[in-house]
């Protein structure tokens, strides 16, 4: 599901719906699974309407017809609003506009966040608008709690705001048809969270496996190991770079690949300079999500030192990095934490160690350098994991049940205005 170009301003009729509060595309790992995951969507219903953030000079519209003869269109959010509660609210004014103009023809709704369902779910339709509202069914997919994730990049949140936010969680739990989320960890917080919740089904992100060895990166350094993935405080960046600083005596270079700006990287660069590290850290910033394999294919091992905290352990997650370096048959190195034990066995497909710790990593790490041969085999038995449960195929086959499941029950709740 690639839509490229704008043919039209005029909006169709939509089978089915997909929402996320999230830029597409873009270099982000979640792009990735928003294009899986809808194109999954849009097959089951014969085509749909893609409505998500835009910037940098994304259109606001596009429709085309795809290789398959599904019609999709795409309406991108584009306000600029600092303050995200106002960005929210205004993205959900959107949703629920871009929704009731296709109530008649909706079979089916995704929606990828609370922001996204709650405007579907909780708000009033419109007083002018008479029309019956859809009862269209919701499927509501949690990869992450808000009332979790936002006290990181936002500290000053007050109790009060996050407990309306874990209200709107629970509300919107309880309204949608079905819930999927990506891993075993998440789905018990969420039946605890909203015990009269629909079902919860765990469908996990995948991975592609490469057609063919991917070509060496021309910046690659002789050997390296590395790390792919975001830099916000709870990916245990920090512990990284202070194992590195115990590994000085080894020829490897840290290659980090982030799809965010380099202003993201400034705490973790300065980081590395008072380690003494600096000179053994290659940045690479916004790197599009099509060179990753590269990087991961050649590296001798890549690191997710995933931190010890509730984004991670309350919450859980389902991280593509891990996923993505084993689709590559690189082995990887993770922190021992429930959620990576649902994807790594260890010592059978990498290592993992406890969490936070720098010197049970570059315990890890030096190990594994110095045993190339126990490492690729490793690298190898993960891919072939991987090719067995946890591409994306699988993933596709898992929500497509999902979604016939749905379609077969009364529609009674989870309406879609």
């Amino acid at each position: 599901m690639s839509p490229t170009n704008a043919t039209s301003s005029e909006p169709i009729g939509a089978p089915s719906l997909y929402a996320a509060f999230d830029r597409y595309p873009s270099s982000k790992g979640a792009a990735v699974h928003i294009r899986e995951f809808a194109d999954t969507l849009f097959e089951s219903c014969g085509g749909g309407l893609l409505h998500v953030l835009g910037g940098e000079d994304l259109p606001s519209y596009q429709r085309e017809v795809d290789e398959h003869g599904r019609t999709v269109e795409i309406v991108r959010f584009t306000e600029s609003i600092p303050n995200l509660l106002d960005r929210v609210d205004a993205y959900g004014r959107q949703l629920a506009a871009v929704a009731a103009a296709h109530r008649n023809t909706l079979k089916l709704v995704h929606v990828r966040d609370p922001w996204s369902a709650a405007p579907l779910l909780l708000g009033d339709a419109p007083a002018t608008d008479p029309a019956p509202r859809s009862r269209a069914p919701l499927v509501f997919e949690v990869n992450g709690l808000p009332s979790i994730e936002l006290p990181y990049a936002y500290p000053g949140l007050g109790e009060r705001t996050l407990t309306k936010v874990r209200q709107l969680e629970v509300a919107c739990l309880e309204g949608a048809a079905a819930i999927v989320t990506p891993s075993a960890v998440l789905a018990e917080r969420l039946r605890a969270l909203a015990p009269a919740a629909a079902p919860i089904t765990v469908v996990r992100n995948g991975a592609k496996l490469p057609d063919e060895l991917p070509p060496r990166p021309e910046q690659a350094p002789a050997r390296y190991i590395v790390y792919v993935g975001a830099l916000q405080p709870w990916q245990g960046i920090d512990t990284l770079l202070a194992a590195l600083r115990r590994l000085a005596d080894l020829d490897v270079q840290l290659v980090v690949c982030s799809a965010t700006p380099p202003k993201r990287a400034r705490p973790w660069r300065r980081l590395a300079a008072r380690l003494g590290v600096e000179d053994r850290v290659d940045w690479h910033f916004k790197v599009p999500h099509r060179e990753v394999a590269a990087w991961l294919t050649h590296a001798e091992l890549s690191v997710a030192p995933l931190s010890d905290c509730a984004r991670n352990v309350d919450q859980g997650c389902c991280p593509l990095k891990v996923l993505e370096s084993m689709a590559a048959g690189t082995a990887v190195i993770a922190s021992d934490l429930a959620v990576t034990r649902e994807l790594v066995v260890d010592g059978e497909h990498g290592r993992l160690v406890p969490p936070d710790r720098p010197a049970e990593l570059a315990r890890a790490i030096r190990v594994a350098l110095e045993l190339p041969e126990l490492t690729a085999a490793q690298g190898r038995a993960a891919q072939g994991h991987v090719r067995r449960s946890l591409t994306w195929q699988h993933s596709r086959d898992a929500l497509g049940a999902v979604y016939e499941e749905v379609a077969q029950e009364p529609r009674s709740g989870g309406d879609a205005r």
